[in-house]
């Protein structure tokens, strides 16, 4: 199968961020979640429906373009439930082939997931959103029992999600779209 015929429902892209982890990221949101957790922060971003339907190549162009023009060191894959991409591993895998580093963002277990994919990424930030268990300490963590988990030393050292929470938002306005991400209590 030809990159072009990899296919992902996409619902934003943001080419630059400090918002979403350590240091200047690109964040890709995708559509579609299968978790439906309750008080989800993007429940837009759940139902499983098109949105913008992108090929591998074009994404990682985005993303190199990124790297290059805009100094962004690593991506953020988040949503929706980015797990629900058939194609993810390759993704991430191409992602890392830039020299870019990938966290993930998923309401998945780290145990649950395809390990062609973990071995594509540095972070993963797992488990389902439960909003009884708020956690009000971490940088865009909402749960407290969700984990950080350190595939690679890319970001081990970094206290960026363990650091006392910031209340920071970007916003962008993105054609007639406005676009905002970050996290305010």
């Amino acid at each position: 199968m030809s990159r072009d015929e990899l296919v992902f429902n996409v619902a934003s892209v943001k080419r630059r961020t400090i918002a979403l982890g350590p240091g200047t990221r690109m964040a890709i949101w995708f559509q579609g979640c299968d978790i439906g957790c309750e008080g989800c922060c993007n429940p837009e971003l759940q139902p499983l429906a098109p949105r913008h339907l992108v090929g591998l190549s074009e994404l990682l162009e985005v993303a190199a373009d990124s790297k290059e023009s805009l100094g962004v060191e690593g991506v953020t894959l988040i949503g929706g439930e980015p797990t629900m991409q058939r194609f993810l591993p390759e993704l991430a895998r191409g992602i890392r082939g830039l020299g870019m580093g990938v966290i993930l963002f998923t309401g998945r277990e780290f145990s649950e997931l395809d390990p062609e994919l973990v071995e594509n990424v540095d972070t993963v930030i797992d488990g389902r959103f439960v909003s009884a268990d708020r956690d009000y300490d971490r940088n865009l963590i909402g749960s407290r029992n969700q984990k950080i988990v350190n595939v690679t030393d890319r970001y081990s050292g970094s206290t960026w999600f363990t650091e006392s929470r910031c209340d920071f938002v970007e916003v962008d306005l993105d054609g007639d779209e406005l676009i905002t991400n970050g996290s305010v209590f």
